[in-house]
């Protein structure tokens, strides 16, 4: 029930970010159905590809005082769009709607937290 959880939430994430930032949007037509494969291949290349990013940009993000994570973060959302019907304006755009959607992720996590959906205790 967790992964299910996880999912909606990321695919409501992507959705919003598409709705308050124009330099992120899905191709026109797409449904629910498009959105949903967006949130599972973004959790599919932050759980297999972002560590090793991480980790080869390590040198760069100690120089930069953990600032070229957002980088790291654009590049992932750069590689999810070149599968999936999601689409952004450019590297930059890119960047910018990953700090859009960490802060939404954090907002929605919480609201789910508070809510007592995802199954802990306290």
């Amino acid at each position: 029930m967790g992964f299910i959880l996880r999912l909606l939430v990321n695919a409501l994430a992507l959705y919003l970010l598409t709705q308050v930032y124009s330099g992120v949007f899905f191709a026109g037509g797409t449904g629910v159905g498009s959105v949903l494969i967006a949130a599972l291949v973004m959790g599919i290349v932050n759980a297999l590809i972002r560590p090793v990013l991480l980790l080869l940009s390590l040198p760069l993000t100690l120089l930069t005082l953990g600032l070229f994570t957002l980088v790291v973060n654009g590049v992932v959302l750069l590689l999810v769009a070149a599968v999936t019907a999601l689409d952004t304006a450019g590297f930059g755009a890119a960047i910018v709607g990953a700090l859009i959607l960490t802060i939404i992720s954090w907002l929605l996590d919480s609201l789910v937290g508070v809510l007592g959906l995802d199954g802990k205790r306290d």
